[in-house]
Formats: C-alpha cells, sequence, structure tokens
C-alpha cells in the first residue's frame, strides 16, 4: 500500500503528458487519459530547446559521476587500507564536511567560478560535483569489510605494484558499491538545480532541472507540457537504475567477499 501511494503520483505524472488541456483541469482528476494525444510531447520538442537541455545534463551528469566513482574509488581504498593518524585525521575532515550543506559554500565556489572564467560552462558545472564526501565512506567501509588484508599482502609478495593490486585486485571486488554510488552520484548530479541555476547564463547552456522552471510563471502552469518534459526527463534514469539495481542494492547492503 505504500508503494502504490508513492508510485501514484507518478503515474498521475506520465498520465498528464498525454491529457488534454480540457481533461487537466477536470477535477477530480482521471487517472488515465480518456482522448490520449501526443500534442504535450511534440509542443515541448518542438518549441523548446529540450533536447540541447537533456544532452547538458548528461553530459554534466555522467561526467560528474565518473569523476565521483574515480575519486572516491582511489580514496576509499587509501583510506580503508592505509592506517596512519594522519590518514585518519584527512578521513575524519572528509567525513565530516557531509554534514555542510552545498548552499554553505555555494556563492565562495561561484567567485571562483567567475575569476577563472568558467561561467556558463560544462568545466565550471562540473567544479562543484567532482568529490562526494558519502561515496569516499561508502568505498572505505565496502573496502574494509569485503577486501581481507591478507588477500592484498599476498599481491604484495608476488611482487604486485600498488597501482596494479587497486587495478586487478581491489576493483573488481568493488563493482557492487561502485554501482550503487554510480547511481546515487548520477541522480544527484541530474536533480541539480541551485548550481546550474547560477552557472548557466543563456537558455542554450541550461540543464533539464533548470529548463523545467521556464514552464511555470509567477501566474500560469503549463501543466501538459511540464509534465510532458518531466516524463522525459525521467526516462535516463530509470533506465541507469533498471542496469545498475542489483549492484545498488548490493553495495548499500554492503554484501562481499568472505574469507
Amino acid at each position: 500500500l505504500v508503494c502504490v501511494a508513492m508510485l501514484l503520483p507518478l503515474a498521475l505524472l506520465v498520465a498528464n503528458a498525454f491529457k488534454s488541456p480540457q481533461e487537466l483541469l477536470q477535477w477530480p482528476p482521471t487517472l488515465f487519459p480518456r482522448s490520449p494525444t501526443l500534442d504535450n510531447i511534440t509542443g515541448v520538442v518542438g518549441e523548446t530547446p529540450l533536447l540541447r537541455w537533456v544532452l547538458n545534463s548528461l553530459a554534466f551528469a555522467l561526467l560528474s559521476t565518473a569523476a565521483i566513482v574515480a575519486t572516491s574509488a582511489v580514496s576509499g581504498y587509501v583510506f580503508g587500507k592505509f592506517r596512519n593518524r594522519g590518514i585518519d585525521a584527512i578521513f575524519a575532515v572528509i567525513l565530516a564536511t557531509a554534514i555542510v550543506p552545498f548552499e554553505v559554500y555555494m556563492i565562495p565556489l561561484y567567485f571562483n567560478v567567475q575569476e577563472l572564467g568558467l561561467m556558463n560552462t560544462l568545466p565550471g558545472l562540473l567544479i562543484g560535483y567532482l568529490v562526494m564526501s558519502f561515496g569516499i565512506f561508502l568505498i572505505r567501509q565496502n573496502v574494509i569489510a569485503t577486501i581481507p588484508d591478507e588477500l592484498i599482502e599476498a599481491a604484495r609478495v608476488d611482487g604486485a605494484g600498488e597501482f596494479w593490486i587497486f587495478w586487478k585486485v581491489v576493483l573488481p571486488l568493488l563493482r557492487g558499491p561502485l554501482g550503487a554510488l554510480a547511481v546515487l552520484a548520477f541522480f544527484q548530479a541530474w536533480t541539480a538545480f541551485a548550481w546550474p541555476l547560477i552557472i548557466a547564463t543563456t537558455k542554450d547552456a541550461y540543464t533539464i532541472e533548470v529548463g523545467l522552471a521556464l514552464f511555470q510563471t509567477g501566474f500560469t502552469v503549463d501543466l501538459g507540457r511540464l509534465s510532458a518534459a518531466a516524463t522525459i526527463v525521467l526516462v535516463p534514469s530509470i533506465t541507469l537504475f533498471a542496469l545498475l539495481r542489483r549492484n545498488f542494492v548490493q553495495g548499500v547492503a554492503g554484501g562481499g567477499l568472505k574469507e
């Protein structure tokens, strides 16, 4: 029953994308469109740069995901298997940043991007989404829980270098956690609104979340086209989760190797 209650607004959103303006105003609302139409979808695709916004968001989200997965994998392995006071102190500082809201340092970061001349560019967007403290914590915990020290020591005894150990031994055992982190990182960038809003200064540089806000003004809401655009936006997120759902569950649950 809880799942049905949570999925009902999503089903209503998709249904609204295929309703006529008259049916959208009916009360009580209909769950399934009585006279389905593609006018909302064709209108939003043909009259707005929606596809450009989707491509901007995809590039932003994929590059951010790749950066977060890479930095979290390296950092999580280092913090999990190399033990000394200095490393533990650095990890404590990184973990403490997880409680600091992005809005706290958004303005100083904005001035830095402005001074670097990266306004209205993809690198300017990425600066705020290259590292995730929770991702480092997630990978560290999985490294400690699932990769025995004896396995790494055995590789060292065989003459393997640290990079080879990380690439050939550690990464294959972290496929589940890294898949879960990839889903979380993608959703974080895909749904970002405040940072792209202040970095992008032209419509061509908007991400999809910023573009969706244009369908709502101070006095009116184009509900049909907004629903159609939001339905299109759901496709990449649902596709990614469907492909990595097993990795997501495995990574969050912390399952792994047994000694």
